[in-house]
C-alpha cells in the first residue's frame, strides 16, 4: 500500500477515534441523569443545565480555536485541548455537588472546543477532494460509536454492574488522555499547509467576508437547526425512554444507540453520493426534511415499534448523515487557507443551539409536564433550516476564490 494512502487511513482512524471519545464523554451523562437528579435533588431544568454549561463553553471556543489553529498550528491547538478535555472528564467523576460539577463540565467544554475546526481543516487539506465526503463520513462514524459507547457503558456500569455513576467519567477520562497522546504522535500537519500558514498571517482582515457569503450563512443556519434537535435528543432520549415510555434503565442505552448505529451506513452512503454529485443542494434538502419528519414521529407514535422505526430512520438520514455533506459543502465554498476559521464558525453556529436545547427541553417539560414538546420544536426548526437552505446558490463560491491573491495552494 502506498505510503500516502497509509497516512490517509491512519489519519481517518485516529480522528474517528477522537470523535468517539468526544461523544462518549457527552453521553455517559444522559443515562444516569435520573440517578444524579435523585442524589442531588435536582429539577429537570437543573439537569438540563449540566449539558447547557458544557455546550456554552464548547460553543464559545469554536471561533477562537479556528483562528488560533490557522495562525499557530492546527495540531498543537487540537492536542492541547484534547488533553484538557480528558482531565475535565476525569474530574467530573471526582466532584460532589452541582456547583462544582458545572465548573468542571465548563472546563471540559473548553477542551473539546478545540477539536472540530482543526480536525476538519487538517483532514480537508490532507485528503483528496474526490474522497472528502466519504472520508468525513467515516471520521464522523466515530461520533456514532462514541454515542453508543457512552450510552451503553454508562447504563451498563451503573445499572447492571452497580457501579456508582462517577465511575464512567473516571474511566473515560483516563482513556481520553491516551487518545490525545496517540494523535500527537501519529498525526502531522500537511507540509503544504505549513507553507500556507505563513502566508495566512498576512491575509487582510477583509477576507473574512468570504466566510459570510449567502451560501455560508444559510449553511450556518441549517446546522444550527440540525444540531438543536440532535443534542436535545441525545440529552433527553434515555430519560424520556425511562420516565415516559417505561423502558428499564439497563435497556435505555441500547435503544438510544439505535440512532448512532444506524447513522454509520447512512452517513457513509450519503457521503459517497455527495462525492459524486456536483450540486449537493437537493441531497441536503432531502436529509433535512427526513430528519424533521422523524423528530415528529418519535414522540407522536403511540406504537412502540413505530417509535423504534423513527429512531432508526433518524439515524440513517439525520444529523450524523447530514454533517459530512455539509462539511464537504463548506470546503467547496471556502479557500483552504481559511478552513479552520470556516469550520470554527460553522460548528459555532451548530453548537450554539446545543447550549439552548437541553435547558429549553427541560424547561418546557417542567412547565407542561411533557417532554414531547422538545421533539416537536426540534422538528419545526429543522424544517425552517431546510426551507432557508433552498435560497443558496447552486454554484459553489470557492470556484471564484481561486483567482484571488490569497496564496492558495491546492490540497493534495
Amino acid at each position: 500500500m502506498p505510503e500516502t494512502k497509509k497516512n490517509y487511513i491512519l489519519l481517518i482512524i485516529l480522528f474517528s477515534l477522537g470523535w468517539a471519545f468526544m461523544y462518549a464523554d457527552r453521553n455517559i451523562l444522559s443515562p444516569v441523569m435520573s440517578v444524579i437528579g435523585h442524589d442531588w435533588n435536582l429539577t429537570k431544568s437543573q439537569l438540563g443545565l449540566m449539558s447547557t454549561v458544557f455546550f456554552l463553553t464548547y460553543a464559545a471556543m469554536q471561533i477562537p480555536a479556528g483562528f488560533l489553529a490557522d495562525r499557530f498550528g492546527r495540531l498543537s491547538v487540537l492536542v492541547a485541548g484534547y488533553i484538557l478535555f480528558g482531565i475535565g472528564t476525569l474530574l467530573s467523576g471526582m466532584v460532589s455537588g452541582l456547583g462544582i460539577f458545572l465548573i468542571v463540565r465548563a472546563i471540559t467544554g473548553i477542551g473539546e472546543g478545540t477539536y472540530y475546526s482543526p480536525q476538519y481543516a487538517i483532514s480537508s487539506v490532507a485528503i483528496p477532494k474526490r474522497y472528502r465526503g466519504v472520508s468525513s463520513a467515516v471520521i464522523n462514524s466515530g461520533m456514532a460509536l462514541g454515542i453508543s459507547l457512552g450510552f451503553i457503558a454508562s447504563s451498563y456500569l451503573t445499572f447492571t454492574l452497580k457501579k456508582n455513576w462517577q465511575f464512567s467519567f473516571i474511566l473515560f477520562g483516563v482513556m481520553t488522555v491516551v487518545v490525545a497522546i496517540l494523535i500527537s504522535v501519529f498525526i502531522k500537519d500537511n507540509k503544504h499547509y505549513k507553507i500556507k500558514q505563513e502566508k495566512a498571517k498576512s491575509l487582510p482582515a477583509m477576507n473574512l467576508k468570504l466566510l459570510f457569503s449567502k451560501n455560508h450563512i444559510f449553511t450556518y443556519i441549517l446546522i444550527f437547526c440540525s444540531l438543536y434537535g440532535f443534542f436535545g435528543m441525545l440529552t433527553w432520549l434515555p430519560y424520556y425512554l425511562q420516565t415516559v415510555r417505561g423502558v428499564g434503565g439497563s435497556q435505555t442505552g441500547i435503544i438510544a444507540s439505535l440512532v448512532p448505529w444506524a447513522s454509520i451506513p447512512g452517513a457513509i452512503f450519503f457521503g459517497y453520493v455527495s462525492d459524486r454529485i456536483k450540486n449537493k443542494k437537493p441531497l441536503i434538502l432531502f436529509l433535512s426534511l427526513v430528519g424533521a419528519a422523524c423528530q415528529f414521529v418519535i414522540p407522536y407514535a403511540s406504537n412502540y415499534s413505530l417509535m423504534i422505526v423513527g429512531l432508526v430512520v433518524y439515524g440513517l438520514a439525520g444529523k450524523l448523515a447530514l454533517d459530512p455533506v455539509l462539511v464537504a459543502y463548506i470546503a467547496e465554498n471556502t479557500p483552504s487557507l481559511m478552513y479552520s476559521r470556516a469550520y470554527g464558525i460553522f460548528n459555532f453556529a451548530g453548537v450554539v443551539s446545543s447550549v439552548f436545547a437541553p435547558y429549553i427541553t427541560g424547561y418546557f417539560a417542567d412547565l407542561t409536564g411533557k417532554l414531547e414538546i422538545g421533539f416537536y420544536l426540534s422538528g419545526v426548526l429543522l424544517l425552517i433550516g431546510g426551507i432557508l437552505f433552498m435560497f443558496t446558490n447552486a454554484k459553489p463560491n470557492a470556484s471564484s476564490y481561486a483567482t484571488q491573491n490569497v496564496g492558495e495552494i491546492a490540497p493534495n
